[in-house]
């Protein structure tokens, strides 16, 4: 049965086969907001591409570290096209979204999350032993590490992700199909569906600490240890460029967590935001790291740069 109310109301009847995404944006700012996230789109496909090409091209970069760069690279531009068009056509008046789509929309950003903090911490791993343990490196970080660390990073998130699909086909929605978020979400989801049962909610709180808590932890730990060594390098050079990787990675992992952490502690002191301003900070979390991850890299990146450099003089 399609719905016959309006979208801001609840339904006692609805249809399954879609669901309607409410993601309340000014109606004055809403062409801004469309021309913004058409710019924002465009330069994440350029710069993320331009990185994984020059990356492949070049075989003195086929490094762990360059293939972790790579990797989001790749992870962002999938992550990309797929929230920023549907964003673009719920802004437009297309706020339906079939049921289908919508779930594999779900589960990609889930995915991905999982994927790239994991890729993260074996990218701070990677550069860890790169500085505390140089002479060693080539004997720590062989190939069949790497392919280990890339197929746990695969897997783990795989995992969970058969676990949300089991509990999503469980739900049933009888009282509505309206979701008060910018993207198919699995909470907002939960949050609408008429059978509440606390398992739902227990494994978005293990995913939480599985890819949240637990690699940021690893993150923040093997940096400051990474730091701590790089002051004790007698060479100049060598302490910057250090520091300089450090500080790097540190903004690209910094861009994913701070939206999450500043809504995080907003709801801690007791700071309730507007709807239109909780859909801003989403819009925001989900859209800006994968345009600025390639722009750090190119710029704080000596090799990434000259290979784009390189890349443009042969064009």
């Amino acid at each position: 049965m399609r719905r016959s109310d309006s979208p801001g109301m609840n339904q006692t009847s609805v249809s399954v086969s879609e669901f309607v995404l409410h993601c309340t944006v000014d109606s004055e700012k809403k062409s801004y907001t469309i021309a913004i996230l058409i710019m924002v789109y465009l330069v994440t496909l350029i710069g993320n591409f331009l990185v994984v090409l020059v990356i492949a091209m070049n075989p003195q970069l086929q490094k762990p570290m360059y293939v972790g760069i790579a990797t989001l690279a790749v992870i962002d531009l999938v992550a990309s096209t797929n929230i920023i068009p549907k964003l673009i056509a719920i802004l437009s008046g297309g706020a339906a979204v079939p049921y289908g789509p919508c779930l594999l929309q779900l589960l990609i950003v889930l995915y991905l999350g999982g994927a790239q903090s994991y890729l993260l911490a074996f990218m701070a791993c990677d550069r860890y032993v790169a500085v505390v343990y140089p002479l060693r490196y080539s004997t720590l970080v062989t190939k069949r590490i790497v392919w280990v660390a890339a197929t746990l990073l695969n897997i783990i998130p795989a995992a969970f992700i058969l676990t949300f699909l089991i509990f999503i086909t469980e739900l049933s929605f009888c009282n509505t199909n309206i979701l008060n978020y910018c993207f198919c979400d699995y909470l907002a989801m939960v949050s609408v569906a008429c059978n509440q049962n606390p398992k739902y909610f227990v494994i978005l709180s293990a995913a939480s600490i599985v890819f949240g808590f637990c690699p940021l932890a690893f993150i923040l730990l093997s940096y400051a240890r990474i730091a701590y060594a790089a002051l004790k390098i007698p060479s100049t050079d060598g302490k910057k460029k250090t520091l300089n990787t450090v500080t790097t990675h540190l903004l690209v992992v910094a861009l994913s967590n701070i939206p999450i952490l500043i809504s995080t502690m907003l709801n801690g002191i007791g700071v309730t935001l507007s709807t239109e301003a909780s859909n801003a900070m989403v819009i925001v979390a989900i859209t800006v790291p994968p345009m600025f991850n390639p722009l750090i890299y190119s710029f704080r990146n000596k090799e990434i740069r000259g290979s784009i450099k390189k890349l443009f003089k042969r064009a």
